[in-house]
C-alpha cells in the first residue's frame, strides 16, 4: 500500500478542506468517470480537484496516479468552459517481458519506474440543450483538446493531441433523488515517439446511477467500458496484416480493435450547497486484445480504479 500514498498529503488536504468550507450550492460529479448534464450557472466558477489511482498489471506491481486541478466558468447557464492541468505519477515493476510499453520503460526484469511529472493540460466546452428538471430527460454535449508530453500508461515522453467528443444523458426520478445517466464519448488521439505515429480512436461508455438516500449523502454504481482502435506507422511503414484506423477529414475509418476492457464498482458523494466530495472504486471484471491475462486486460487497462474528486464553487 507504500506505493498509493505519494498523493496522500494532498488528499488529507481535500478533506480537511472539506470539513471546513462554508455552504451555498454547486453543481455536483457524483461518479468517478461519469457525469450528468448539469453546465455552470451565468458568470459561476467550480474548482475542482480529482485524484483517479490506477492499480495492478497482472504481475508484479502497478501504481499510477492522474491527477487534475480544473476550473470550469459559465459563459451562459447552457454553456460552460473549463481548463486542466494534468498532472502524472507512475511507480511500478512488472514481472511479464509481454506487456509493453511499461516492462521496456522500466528497463527490464527487476528495475522499477518511479517518477512525478507535469503530463500535459485539457481544455473544453459543455453545452445543455435539454433539462433533466424541465424536458423528459437531460441532454448536453461536450467538445474538448488535449496534449499530452507524457504517455498514461508507463509515464514515458511522447507529443500527444486528442480531440474528444461526448454525449451526456440524464434521467432523474423520484424528486431527484434517483438520477440515471449514460455518457459515450469517443477520443481520436495521435501520438508521436521516435519513428513511430499512432493513431488511435478511442470509444467509451460509462453508465451510472445514483440514490440520495439521506440529505447531503449518496450512494452510486458507476459502469465503464473503454475500447482503442488503433493504427501504428513505424518508419513510415503501417503494421501488416491490421485494419488500420484513420480520422483525417478525407478518410475516416475505425480499424480494428486493439483492446477492451469493462469496470464496475461503487460510489459515495457528500454535497453541501458551495462544495461537495466524491470517492468510488471500480473493478476490472471483463477484458481482452493487447496482454491480457485471465479474461481481464493489462495493457491498456488495470485490474482497479479508484479516485476522490471535490468541488467548490466560488
Amino acid at each position: 500500500m507504500k506505493k498509493i500514498n505519494r498523493f496522500l498529503p494532498s488528499t488529507c488536504l481535500i478533506l480537511l478542506t472539506v470539513l471546513t468550507l462554508p455552504s451555498v450550492h454547486a453543481g455536483e460529479n457524483q461518479w468517478l468517470y461519469a457525469k450528468g448534464t448539469d453546465t455552470r450557472p451565468k458568470g459561476s466558477f467550480e474548482f475542482k480537484i480529482s485524484d483517479i489511482i490506477k492499480v495492478g498489471k497482472g504481475s508484479g506491481d502497478y501504481v499510477s496516479h492522474d491527477f487534475r486541478p480544473e476550473i470550469e466558468y459559465g459563459i451562459t447557464d447552457k454553456l460552460s468552459v473549463n481548463a486542466e492541468l494534468v498532472f502524472f505519477d507512475h511507480n511500478y515493476s512488472v514481472d511479464d517481458a509481454e506487456n509493453d510499453p511499461v516492462f521496456s520503460t522500466q528497463g527490464g526484469t527487476n528495475e522499477r519506474y518511479n517518477k512525478t511529472q507535469f503530463a500535459g493540460y485539457e481544455i473544453g466546452l459543455k453545452y445543455n440543450i435539454l433539462s433533466p428538471y424541465k424536458d423528459m430527460f437531460g441532454l448536453s454535449v461536450g467538445l474538448a483538446f488535449e496534449h499530452r508530453d507524457h504517455y498514461r500508461l508507463d509515464g514515458a515522453d511522447i507529443d500527444q493531441d486528442s480531440i474528444t467528443t461526448n454525449l451526456f444523458f440524464q434521467k432523474d426520478f423520484l424528486d431527484d433523488t434517483l438520477i440515471f445517466v449514460i455518457n459515450p464519448k469517443a477520443e481520436f488521439e495521435r501520438r508521436k515517439t521516435p519513428n513511430v505515429l499512432e493513431e488511435e480512436i478511442s470509444l467509451e461508455l460509462m453508465a451510472a446511477v445514483s440514490y440520495r438516500f439521506i440529505p447531503r449523502w449518496t450512494v452510486g454504481l458507476e459502469y465503464r467500458s473503454q475500447s482503442d482502435y488503433l493504427s501504428v506507422q513505424e518508419n513510415g511503414k503501417f503494421e501488416e496484416g491490421v485494419s488500420r484506423s484513420s480520422f483525417d477529414l478525407t478518410d475516416f475509418r475505425l480499424g480494428d480493435r486493439f483492446q477492451s476492457g469493462q469496470y464496475i464498482g461503487p460510489t459515495i458523494h457528500y454535497a453541501e450547497q458551495r462544495w461537495w466530495a466524491t470517492a468510488g472504486i471500480l473493478f476490472q471484471f471483463q477484458g481482452g486484445g493487447g496482454f491480457s491475462k485471465d479474461g481481464k486486460n493489462y495493457d491498456e487497462h488495470e485490474r482497479y480504479h479508484t479516485g476522490f474528486s471535490f468541488g467548490y464553487e466560488f
